[in-house]
């Protein structure tokens, strides 16, 4: 369990084409033409000219120019349709995940004194994901892992976030109570070693309160925040909320 400071919030947001043509033309030669006699030329006055039998004539066709040479050409491969990631951000200390579902993703940062929430699209492996006032994350999904850069309040750090399996992920919950409402959101990062990595933040309306540690193993299970019973879910149960 880490549990981190005060915090200021800034929420939020081939295949390789292998074209090789090769094209072979061949033009048969036209048949040599037999000087005409007199008489042939009066008939040619008064008849069409014949082709002489068994001889055939070829229009050459045209050399592809140089444009039409295909080049090799690289796309991205597309992003998983469902897939997790978590992990620490690189001389920062906090916490990372980032979640897709169906062509979406969302994702959360926070380290106890900074958060942020980031949605965008996840057509491809490359993702950029926008945050509240500028926050921004980039990320490469490849090898089972998100690779890339976090920016957030002017600073920026990179991070290497592994698939994250259950119960590891990302968390949230809200309700409103009174008329105030209640909003908190987890990162749960299981330890190699044993146990479980935590952070996150909590609010009533927009001031800070004490954030609940959630059940490691069960981390859906009700949580009390500020006085409030919450349920966490998981980022099935949010992510359509935050397109």
């Amino acid at each position: 369990m880490s549990r981190l400071g005060p915090i200021v919030t800034l929420t939020a947001g081939a295949v390789l084409a292998l074209g090789l043509g090769v094209a072979s033309i061949t033009a048969t030669p036209a048949a040599d033409n037999t000087a005409a006699t007199a008489n042939d030329t009066e008939t040619a006055s008064q008849a069409p000219e014949e082709t002489p039998e068994g001889t055939e004539t070829a229009a050459a066709e045209p050399s592809p120019s140089p444009t039409d040479t295909p080049t090799f050409e690289e796309s991205t491969p597309p992003a998983p349709k469902k897939a997790d990631y978590a992990g620490r951000v690189k001389g920062n200390g906090g916490l990372i995940a980032i979640s897709l579902r169906k062509g979406k993703a969302v994702g959360y940062f926070c380290d106890g004194k900074i958060e942020a929430w980031f949605k965008g699209d996840a057509g491809s492996g490359d993702l950029e994901l926008e945050g509240f006032g500028g926050a921004k994350v980039t990320a490469e999904l490849a090898g089972g892992k998100a690779t890339g850069q976090v920016a957030v309040g002017g600073k920026k750090w990179s991070f290497v976030a592994p698939t994250a399996v259950k119960p590891s992920g990302l968390y949230r919950a809200s309700a409103i109570v009174r008329g105030a409402r209640v909003r908190a959101g987890w990162i749960v990062l299981k330890r190699p070693q044993g146990g479980f990595t935590q952070v996150g933040t909590a609010f009533q309306d927009d001031k800070r309160v004490p954030i609940p540690e959630l059940d490691g193993d069960s981390p859906t299970s009700p949580v009390s925040v500020n006085g409030t019973t919450v349920t966490p879910e998981d980022v099935d149960g949010f992510i359509e909320e935050m397109r």
